[in-house]
């Protein structure tokens, strides 16, 4: 129950915290739309981009440009992106880094 709850708070927008206050369960959970597109733990089995293994930084900027719209060939990350601060995003960036390709 208490974990359903973190859920919801941190769908809510409630649960945000600085990139170095997430821990790695709370940064799992701000992930979980990413595997929709790009697969289980950012390794994807189609045509979108891998983004498991990726450098932190190359992923956080490539996350930050999609949240400030600097990608007009871009769908739907725009939108995505700007549901997350620059700390989430630099916290998700990380956690995606650690994963193994």
């Amino acid at each position: 129950m208490i974990h359903l709850l973190s859920i919801l708070l941190l769908a809510a927008g409630l649960g945000a915290a600085r990139a170095q206050e997430l821990d790695p369960a709370a940064v799992q959970v701000l992930a979980g739309p990413c595997a929709n597109c790009h697969g289980p733990e950012g390794r994807s089995p189609g045509a979108i981009p891998t983004i498991a293994g990726l450098p932190a930084e190359t992923a956080a900027k490539r996350m930050l440009a999609f949240r400030e719209d600097a990608d007009p060939s871009a769908t739907v990350m725009p939108r995505l992106m700007k549901g997350y601060d620059e700390d989430e995003i630099r916290a998700l960036a990380r956690w995606f880094a650690e994963i193994p390709k």
